[in-house]
């Protein structure tokens, strides 16, 4: 069974995609712990990190990274922070955070903003890309 990601990537769920290429699909996260928070996922479904192929585990962070500093322009913060959790969807996903504070990163701080805002902060990290 295809994983709420797999779906993302296919259009079966809508999205606030950021960037999107062969191999890889940046989105906003619906839940995010501060506003600019941007999943990063392979469009390879695997589950675990560690089981990526080589290639596949370079070009997540290198796509990451481009994703990062597009970020960094767009959201005001000290840093972008990056971690790998995957334990809520079995498919690999780095979760990018725009960091001003520690509790921005723990997952029990999280943020609301609205739909259109959602949007708008989508398109203006892809223009920034």
């Amino acid at each position: 069974m295809a994983s709420i990601f797999t779906k993302i990537i296919n259009g079966e769920i809508p999205s606030y995609k950021i960037a999107e290429d062969e191999n890889f699909y940046a989105f906003l996260d619906i839940n995010p712990n501060a506003k600019g928070h941007t999943l990063c996922i392979p469009k390879k479904e695997v589950d675990q990190l560690f089981d990526l192929d080589q290639e596949t585990y370079q070009g997540l962070f290198e796509f990451s990274h481009k994703i990062a500093k597009a970020l960094k322009k767009v959201v005001p913060c000290k840093r972008v922070g990056l971690t790998v959790v995957g334990l809520e969807v079995p498919h690999v996903h780095v979760h990018l955070i725009p960091l001003n504070e520690m509790k921005e990163i723990t997952f029990s701080h999280k943020v609301k903003l609205p739909a259109n805002e959602m949007e708008d902060l989508a398109n203006e990290i892809t223009a920034n890309l």
